[in-house]
């Protein structure tokens, strides 16, 4: 056995494991072995019956609210096992302070994380808290209402908020109001597209101050500048994703329905030829695992009013993570999409599905150019492609040297074709 954030061991009975017992009743849970070293093996405790009692007694005296535990003896090696069991009505406080466990280590929780036991504790969500501005306007949401949902023409704006719970009985926005307002006051979306390497930046924009319906949107738009090509069949233009736009619509929605909203970050979305990373701040909902996420089968709604209008417009399903969907998008392709959690951030990666494995998004395009048997020149597949005439000749360059590209001619005249 080894320790683990749900396992501690304690060799000898001292007030250091009070903090651990509150960690666990915050958060998920978790067991704690009296009478084992730090290596796992088993000491023992002398008198075990009359140490649980102690035990029980000290957490009584020690952790408030009282937390939810049992203990259990092995009567062959005098170890005992106390397991607590995550509380409802969080946060439970060692001499007034709350803890987590981070690893194998057990931590005090900082200001933003005590503020969300408390909302835990009173069965409360961030979004639901009153909005600091209330001078909201719903354009664009209503106008994304009017077009995807069946609502009577005589039904007031008004009434379609508070059905959407983004009001409270005193008609005062809340969090969830803002965040599909207008004039949104909270972080939005932070895109990068990167050239050849990291230090090579095409293009950057942050979307905030907009409703987040519209920062999907608004995300979607450079993604199709970037990762929508043409391609010719027989006699006719057909449009081509690099990646599927239906992975990258709900990878985003997720961040945007998942994320915390009570840290400044921005969701940041980094765009390369070969893939794209969206990183969404705040880690998982306490309660999910990364294997339950990953699994695409268990979701908790960090905000459910959110959520709600977006699954009402059909942006996301109401249940789940959205991974399955992500997954099913990439049925055919030979390249998977990654997911990865750590303690402040859910990853997801992208990769973009070239026609050939070792192509760039950015020489995909240049040898599309030159597909049906085109013989064009520099200036020619610049046009086609957008690109400036230094940037297609080292694209030009790179693709003969892989062997894809011939080179026909010298000087002027010089003209290219797929082999």
């Amino acid at each position: 056995m080894k320790e683990n954030k749900n396992l501690e061991f304690k060799e000898i009975v001292n007030k250091t494991f009070l903090k651990t017992v509150a960690a666990f009743a915050n958060y998920g849970g978790g067991q704690i072995l009296f009478g084992v070293n730090d290596e796992g093996e088993s000491i023992g405790i002398i008198n075990p019956d009359e140490t649980c009692l102690d035990i029980e007694n000290t957490i009584n005296d020690s952790i408030t609210p009282r937390p939810e535990f049992l203990f259990s003896i092995d009567r062959k090696t005098n170890v005992i096992t106390l397991t607590i069991k995550e509380g409802l009505f969080k946060p439970y406080l060692y001499k007034g302070k709350a803890y987590k466990r981070s690893d194998t280590s057990t931590v005090e929780v900082d200001q933003i994380e005590l503020r969300r036991l408390v909302l835990l504790g009173e069965n409360l969500y961030f979004e639901q808290l009153p909005s600091k501005k209330q001078d909201l306007t719903f354009d664009f949401l209503l106008n994304e209402i009017d077009e995807h949902l069946l609502i009577s023409k005589d039904a007031k704006d008004i009434d379609i908020l508070r059905t959407l719970g983004l009001m409270d009985k005193n008609s005062d926005y809340n969090n969830a109001a803002c965040l599909l307002a207008d004039e949104n006051i909270f972080p939005g979306i932070d895109m990068v597209k990167f050239g050849s390497n990291i230090n090579e930046i095409e293009y950057r924009t942050t979307i905030y101050n907009v409703s987040v319906l519209d920062q999907l949107k608004k995300a979607e738009e450079v993604f199709l500048r970037y990762y929508k090509v043409e391609q010719i069949v027989g006699m006719k233009r057909k449009a081509k994703f690099l990646i599927p736009l239906e992975a990258f619509r709900e990878t985003v929605a997720n961040a945007l329905v998942h994320r915390t909203w009570d840290i400044s970050p921005h969701i940041r979305i980094s765009m390369y030829d070969d893939r794209i990373e969206v990183y969404s701040p705040g880690g998982l909902p306490i309660g999910l695992t990364k294997e339950d996420y990953i699994s695409g089968y268990v979701s908790m709604l960090r905000n459910p009013i959110i959520a709600n209008v977006f699954f009402r417009l059909d942006i996301i399903e109401k249940f789940g993570t959205g991974i399955l969907r992500i997954k099913k998008a990439y049925y055919d392709i030979k390249h998977q999409p990654i997911f990865d959690v750590t303690e402040n951030s859910v990853v997801t990666i992208l990769p973009t599905e070239n026609k050939l494995e070792d192509f760039t998004v950015d020489e995909e395009k240049v040898f599309e150019s030159l597909s049906n048997g085109f013989i064009l020149s520099s200036s020619e597949i610049s046009e086609l492609t957008g690109f400036g005439k230094d940037k297609v000749l080292n694209l030009l360059k790179e693709l003969i040297e892989k062997g894809y590209i011939e080179k026909l001619g010298s000087g002027r005249g010089t003209k290219y074709k797929a082999r």
